[in-house]
């Protein structure tokens, strides 16, 4: 009766199983088919094809557990882990050490423990109580070790991230390296989230597959050890067979788990990128209403967010299943067998003596051997934490990778122009020349990230003190050609000749306020440090450049209205807290404080009144300080002595500006 009973409640365990996955295979399908109907129902295409793009499988990068994988892994362990000498490889022995003494206290709790059960058994209260005492007394010892071990971990993966966060930011911030990612790389879109987010997962990714795969080894060394000498070697080979067999037909199921990690973080950044964009442009979007405009562009990125993150849920609830049943239950089922066969087998060494020692053997052997399948178990397991580091693996390899070859001055770009019947160079082919007093563009075209054509060949020779108006229509390339001055955009072919970058300084129509003191704003990029180190420069010549601009009451209305500081170290949100012409007026300030060679003022006093406006113009003669101004101000003609006018069609004029001359750039 009894093996009946057992046959058929394995048949009703195999049956519910299989209900199980077909129940999941319907969900999967039915939720696969309401999220394509609520896509196209929910929210029309034409109110998300702006902002959402469609993947292309051709260019996703791939995440699987193969040799790029492991090469990519190693590059990214270098940077966290400088040197065998480093603070950074010492924690990695400390988690080892740990690793070791938590097993081998294990190792120990099995024997005392069998022996205290035994006392109980045989109702011994005097040796029961001694090791009862013996493994109280050890308890301490073992926590030490437990929160050691879980110290180290999170130290680990503190310096991993400091360092590997280090060495991108410093990448990231080297030059232009982070205006060049947003405007002339179309590869990654969201650099903010794979800086932040992304790392931080990978390393907790990494410290936690540590210690996952090297428990679980030394476990299988220990107790395959302590079972061969004394149950011999079939047993413990019965259980590695099932290990290789078992993780290699687990780790093929979970291959898409990595490419699906990457698409979740891509998804995660696009939808955080998105309100990003709406806190930035908040008052924009106010004016126009454009509020439920904004809500369809989230809610579609978040509903093709939650669409995946809903397929994913799908596949790793499928895996989990398949995970518990090969790497706990299944080992367990192994292990029992593998245990029992010396026990069946006459004539074993381990049958001598009573029953009562042979039920001790089998106990203590009975646990190690359910230990030994634990971390099997957990080490089969473990692939899944390997699959999903690959993910994060290729995400934050995507990065550097794509930071080096922008520092390398390689870009990647969809263009929108084709070239072939157009030969005007390639980007970087040209020439950049650094020398003093002077800027010349010889036969320099310019050319958009996209690849248009505003002039096909600009030529002119601007020297010290040779003031000069850029006039034109929008879009007729002034932005452009101060971008190329920049070095912000390449040369693609002739060559510009300029001072170098210390002596050439852009003020744009709304200047940039920086996080800081009011003395930040002035010397703004320089510390206050660098200002001291300059030792030509105080505090008091700061308050002569505020009085030039007609900003010296900024001091004592500011020390009024805000606790945070007194005079120039008075902490503010300066963007909010100055008016539009204020911040003009500082931005002019600024100026006066570097003193560059050239400074390029693109609409830049477009809300100071005349009166200042002209002043400063004046003090920035006295100073030495050639301009390029973008202004239709009539009042202005008078500080320059010629004129660059673009007419938005590919033609050109660079002329002295006449004294009758009455108009420039409508």
């Amino acid at each position: 009766m009894a093996p009946a009973l057992s046959k058929f409640a394995n048949r009703r365990t195999l049956a519910g199983a299989c209900a199980l996955t077909a129940l999941l295979w319907i969900l999967k399908r039915r939720n696969h088919k309401r999220g394509a109907k609520n896509s196209r129902n929910a929210w029309p295409a034409n109110d998300i094809q702006y902002v959402i793009k469609e993947e292309k499988p051709k260019s996703a990068p791939k995440a699987y557990v193969n040799a790029k994988f492991f090469k990519q892994l190693q590059q990214l362990l270098k940077i966290g882990i400088p040197s065998i000498v480093s603070p950074e490889f010492g924690f990695v022995l400390l988690i080892a050490g740990s690793l070791i003494a938590r097993s081998l206290c294990d190792l120990w709790m099995i024997n005392v423990g069998t022996l205290i059960e035994q006392s109980i058994v045989n109702m011994d209260t005097f040796t029961f109580r001694k090791r009862l005492i013996k493994f109280m007394a050890a308890l301490p010892v073992i926590a030490v070790v437990n929160n050691v071990l879980k110290f180290g971990l999170y130290e680990m993966k503190l310096r991993l991230r400091t360092n590997i966060t280090r060495d991108l930011t410093d990448q990231y911030l080297k030059g232009f390296t982070y205006y060049k990612m947003s405007n002339l790389d179309s590869r990654i879109a969201n650099p903010d989230q794979l800086l932040t987010t992304d790392v931080d997962k990978f390393c907790e990714s990494c410290t936690d597959l540590y210690s996952n795969v090297a428990k679980p080894l030394l476990d299988i060394f220990i107790y395959v050890y302590r079972l061969t000498t004394n149950l011999g070697g079939k047993t413990p080979i019965i259980m590695l067979s099932y290990l290789v067999v078992a993780g290699a037909a687990i780790t093929h199921l979970r291959r898409p788990i990595g490419a699906m990690t990457v698409q979740e973080q891509r998804l995660e950044g696009e939808y955080r990128h998105i309100h990003s964009r709406l806190i930035t442009n908040s008052e924009e979007v106010a004016f126009y209403q454009g509020n439920n405009r904004e809500k369809l562009i989230l809610l579609a990125s978040f509903q093709k967010l939650v669409a995946h993150l809903r397929r994913f849920l799908e596949f790793r609830t499928f895996i989990g299943i398949v995970d518990n049943f090969v790497g706990k239950y299944m080992a367990t089922i192994f292990g029992f067998y593998a245990v029992s066969l010396p026990f069946f087998q006459k004539n074993h060494p381990i049958l001598s003596g009573s029953p009562d020692h042979r039920f001790k053997n089998y106990y203590t052997y009975g646990r190690m051997l359910v230990k030994l399948a634990e971390a099997i178990g957990r080490l089969v397991l473990a692939g899944r934490e390997l699959t999903r580091l690959a993910g994060f693996t290729a995400r934050v390899t995507e990065i550097k990778t794509v930071l080096d070859d922008l520092n390398a001055g390689k870009y990647e770009r969809t263009m929108i122009s084709d070239f072939k019947d157009e030969p005007i160079g390639s980007p970087g082919a040209g020439r950049i020349v650094n020398r003093d007093n002077v800027i010349t563009f010889d036969r320099v075209p310019l050319v958009t990230p996209n690849g248009d054509i505003l002039i096909r060949e600009l030529s002119f020779e601007v020297k010290s003190g040779m003031n000069v108006l850029v006039c034109g229509p929008n879009g007729c390339g002034k932005s452009s050609l101060f971008r190329i001055l920049g070095e912000l955009w390449p040369v693609w072919s002739g060559t510009v000749t300029k001072p170098p970058r210390g002596k050439l300084f852009y003020i744009p129509q709304r200047p940039y306020m920086t996080l800081g003191t009011l003395r930040d704003q002035v010397i703004y990029p320089h510390t206050k440090a660098e200002m001291a180190r300059r030792g030509r420069t105080t505090d008091e010549d700061l308050k002569k450049l505020l009085d030039l601009v007609q900003l010296g009451h900024l001091l004592e209305r500011e020390s009024l209205t805000n606790t945070e500081g007194q005079g120039w170290d008075v902490v503010a949100d300066w963007m909010d807290v100055l008016s539009g012409g204020e911040k003009q007026r500082i931005a002019m300030a600024r100026l006066f404080y570097h003193k560059p060679q050239f400074a390029i003022l693109d609409e830049c006093t477009s809300a100071v009144s005349v009166d200042v406006e002209d002043s400063m113009y004046s003090y920035c003669r006295q100073a030495n300080i050639t301009l390029f101004t973008v202004s239709h101000r009539r009042s202005l003609w008078k500080h320059h002595e010629y004129y660059l006018q673009m007419d938005g069609r590919g033609n050109y004029e660079f002329k002295p500006i006449e004294p009758d001359t009455e108009e420039f750039g409508s």
